[in-house]
This record gives C-alpha cells, structure tokens and sequence, in this order.
C-alpha cells in the first residue's frame, strides 16, 4: 500500500502559498515589487493548477467599441477557443469575451482595498461582449449567453479582527452590482464565496484556505461552460474608424 498521503500533498500546497506570501509581506520593502511578487504567487498558483484551458496574467481586458478595463492583478481567462490574446512588451491585452474571472491581489484585505477591487471588477464588467452564433454539422445553434465573470480579492492576511467577519460582510455589501466581489482569499485566514441562490456570503475560516479555495474556484468555473463564440469582425472595425 502506497505511503502516499492526499491530506498532506493538499496540506503542502496551502503551506507553500502562505509561506511564500508572508515572505514576500516580510521582505520585500518596495510596494511595487511587494505586488509584483504577490501577484506573480497567485498567478503561478492558477496556470499550475487550473484546467488546461484556462490561463492566468496580469493584463488589460478590452472590448469591441475599444474601451480598456483598468489593469487587473490576476485574470483568468479562455485560452483554448479565444482566437487572439495580444502581447507586446511584457503588456498583456485579453479581449472581454475571453474572460471567466478577474482578482485584485493585495498584501491584506480592508475597507479600501475591498472598493478598490471592486472598481477594477466593475471597470471589467461595464466592457461590451459578443456572442455569435454557433455553426455545426446540421445548422446553427442560437447565439451562447454570456457567461457571469466572476471577481474577487486575494490576499496574504486581512486587518479585520475577525478577519473574516462583519466588517467584511459590510464591506462586501456596499456593491453587489458590477463591481460585486463573488471570491475572496486571505491564505492567513479563510476564505469566502457566495451562497447559492441568495445574496448572502458563506465565510471559511482555517481549512488551508488557498487549496480549499482553489478547489472551491475550480467547481464554479466547471458550472460556467465555455466562453461565447466572439465576433472578430466586431473587433476588425476599430482598423477602419
């Protein structure tokens, strides 16, 4: 019999993302290169260990009128049927409809750094997306309805004390529109998602919450489908105006 142990290799995984976290918070003095690291941590996490299907960057998110989303932490986006992903100069640009999830990455959560991922999911959310319809063998398939994509804030650690707690439901209230945060991980601590079919939020608190969440993340993202089929000629029309 195997001397494998599944509870200790999902163990290692949190450990490794909290340590390497809470190295970074402890050593490195410059903001910039504290997000950098923090972001890169989060990133590395989710094209390891996502679905091969999805990929993770820091990038821009534009839409076919050629509006830009503010820059985004950490998206999670289509990588198998999106049909361009624009680099250039280490700058990523993702087009809207390629996007199942975008996450701002902060060092701890609190009351400013809730809004302000807030406004980077709205920014996001507000970009126009297309969805053509669905040629095959036998006809046409109806046009896919757009997927919801989801936002969130990860961190190391949280100033609430609770860190999960009222002050944070507050926070999470103030918009639960297009900037709504669906996610949240603070690997220090816990761990929230929203409750199925209400507005209310469901708060974990210990459970090795970056493989917990990881895990929780992966399930939603199976219930999301694919991205909608994106009308390229949409985005062809910017060349001409």
């Amino acid at each position: 019999m195997s001397d494998w142990s599944l509870k200790e290799v999902l163990t290692g995984l949190h450990d490794d993302i909290q340590q390497r976290l809470e190295t970074i918070r402890k050593t490195m003095a410059h903001p910039g290169t504290k997000g950098d690291a923090s972001e890169s941590v989060w990133n590395e996490l989710f094209n390891k260990y996502l679905p091969v299907r999805y990929q993770a960057n820091k990038a821009h998110v534009v839409d076919s009128d050629g509006k830009f989303s503010q820059q985004i932490d950490v998206v999670i986006y289509d990588r198998q049927y999106s049909p361009f992903i624009f680099h250039y100069e280490g700058q990523i640009v993702i087009p809207a409809e390629s996007v199942y999830a975008v996450f701002e990455a902060k060092q701890s959560a609190n009351l400013d750094h809730v809004r302000y991922a807030q406004e980077k999911v709205r920014s996001v959310r507000q970009l126009r997306r297309t969805s053509l319809p669905i040629p095959h063998a036998g006809g046409t398939y109806p046009a896919k309805p757009l997927i919801p994509i989801y936002g969130g804030l990860l961190t190391f650690e949280s100033d609430w004390k609770p860190a999960l707690g009222d002050s944070l439901l507050a926070a999470l209230r103030e918009d639960q529109q297009e900037g709504k945060l669906d996610f949240g991980c603070f690997a220090a601590h816990g761990y929230f998602y929203p409750e199925s079919g209400s507005e209310k939020y469901v708060l974990n608190r210990g459970e090795k919450p970056a493989t917990a969440f990881l895990f929780k993340l992966i399930s939603e993202l199976q219930f999301s489908g694919t991205v909608p089929m994106i009308d390229i000629q949409a985005y062809a029309k910017s060349l001409t105006e």
